[in-house]
């Protein structure tokens, strides 16, 4: 009976840790960030800079790990895969969960089903711009030289994000483009600025140190309006295409069945560090628009973007494999 009992006294002492454990409140342990695309891009700077923030509000390490490939659907694979616990996370895009759905032939994920929504961090317009050299100074003149002689226009695309920008304006101008798809930006810029290529695709945040530097000179933007980020440059709109628009957006999700509670502290953590002046001007700075909100208002803006989107692509035929 002795023996027993003090058996019976070790499991429970045991159950009774291991319960207590389980009931850390979270974050307990450091948490990491997949970003599905290459370091130095725009998605991984801004995530990076967030991440410390959020960080230090949560008392807890935010590791930042790169996943590149496929378009992003590699990086994004795996947090689709991971424990919903909390403790891995994705800094989702407009490419990762609303346009490869409709251009990949299978995708290894549903954006919709597998992940749970945490906040919208910050939205951004895409910049149309050309080596120094090149003799373009405006979007029509280059389109028309195009027209005349196609490939000599080639437009370097390093996202999934840019090559739906030469996709549509192609669509809509009637002329001919050449598109040539790069995995990064970082190898798109070095062929244009070896001027491989005279034409480039890419984000505010990549082009940002070009563009000072006068290495290439930025011709349109595709917000619909003009944008904080691109001073001075008219938009797509602008130069006679009215309705135009391509915006690039950023978002943090978690696995499907990640608990609600969970959810809120990152949202509330996330929110917090967007709300700081000192935030919002160095993501401006960054090339991103801030934005924040709740969960809800991610996925029902997600669900837009797949609806505004998905018909596009589908009416070009466009196909990323």
């Amino acid at each position: 009976m002795r023996f027993r009992s003090i058996y019976l006294g070790v499991v429970l002492s045991g159950a009774a840790v291991g319960a207590a454990h389980a009931q850390l409140p979270y974050p307990s342990k450091p948490i990491r960030i997949v970003v599905a695309y290459a370091a130095g891009q725009g998605t991984d700077i801004a995530t990076r800079y967030l991440a410390d923030l959020m960080a230090k509000d949560l008392g807890q390490p935010i590791v930042v790990e790169n996943k590149p490939g496929a378009g992003g659907n590699l990086g994004t694979e795996v947090t689709a895969l991971a424990a919903p616990d909390g403790y891995t996370l994705t800094m989702g895009t407009n490419a990762t969960h609303a346009l490869n759905a409709f251009l990949y032939t299978k995708i290894p994920f549903e954006a919709a089903r597998d992940f749970e929504p945490i906040g919208l961090v910050g939205t951004f317009p895409m910049i149309v711009a050309v080596n120094a050299s090149a003799p373009y100074t405006s979007l029509p003149q280059l389109l028309e030289t195009a027209r005349g002689d196609p490939r000599s226009a080639d437009i370097a695309m390093p996202s999934t994000t840019a090559r739906l920008v030469v996709e549509l304006l192609k669509e809509r101008s009637g002329f001919p483009l050449f598109g040539v798809p790069y995995k990064g930006s970082g190898n798109a810029m070095t062929d244009v600025l070896g001027g491989q290529l005279p034409v480039v695709v890419d984000t505010p945040t990549a082009l940002r140190s070009h563009l000072a530097s006068g290495k290439v000179r930025a011709i349109a933007v595709t917000s619909e309006k003009a944008s904080n980020l691109a001073p001075g440059v008219k938009t797509v709109a602008e130069q006679g295409y009215p309705g135009y628009e391509v915006i690039a957006w950023n978002a943090l999700y978690a696995p499907r069945g990640t608990p609600a509670e969970v959810i809120g502290t990152l949202n509330a953590a996330m929110n917090k560090a967007l709300a700081r002046p000192e935030t919002r001007q160095r993501l401006l700075e960054l090339g991103f628009e801030p934005a924040g909100g709740a969960p809800g208002e991610l996925a029902d803006f997600a669900k837009a973007e797949r609806t505004k989107w998905g018909p596009v692509i589908k009416n070009a035929g466009l196909k990323a494999d």
